[in-house]
């Protein structure tokens, strides 16, 4: 039954990014001609905002990864590992990373939503913040109770 599960975990982390690479793919370079075409007179402005994006979706996919080792090491039954504890610091630390990139290319989005008609782009902004934030802040609470167990877990066998 566990090995049912983390498989279907594992298919999830999987088509969770393959949405997120058609977006990088096909719309991400869009979005970009579309905010240099609003702001002509701003040469870098479709760079920084392609940068942006693609920088943000490096730290996503090695998260992903990290999820896919997370999930490996509970079907080898290794869930309260050191390793586990390690993927889940990983995972924050992206979360974290995806949050700032986001927050530091707020300023383009604001300009981009300023001459938009309704400003649609900065909820989106903020809903990647936000999210990227419960899940830096679910990873540290996981990471710590997992660290927890191990601690139990390895005062118990010196008890025995």
């Amino acid at each position: 039954m566990k090995h049912v599960t983390t498989f279907f975990l594992k298919l999830a982390v999987i088509f969770i990014g393959i949405p997120v690479l058609a977006l990088c793919i096909f719309l991400v370079p869009k979005f970009g001609n579309f905010a240099g075409g609003l702001y002509p007179d701003i040469a870098f402005m479709k760079s920084l905002v392609l940068i942006d994006m693609y920088a943000a979706a490096i730290p996503f996919y090695f998260a992903l990864y990290q999820a896919f080792k997370l999930l490996s090491y509970i079907d080898k039954s290794q869930a309260f590992s050191e390793l586990s504890v390690k993927a889940l610091k990983k995972i924050k630390y992206c979360a974290i990373t995806i949050s700032v990139l986001y927050l530091l290319g707020t300023p383009l989005y604001y300009l981009v939503a300023k001459r938009v008609d309704p400003p649609s782009i900065m909820p989106i902004g903020f809903v990647i913040i936000f999210s990227s934030i419960v899940i830096a802040v679910f990873a540290a609470v996981l990471q710590s109770l997992l660290q927890e167990a191990i601690t139990i877990k390895s005062e118990n066998d010196l008890t025995v």
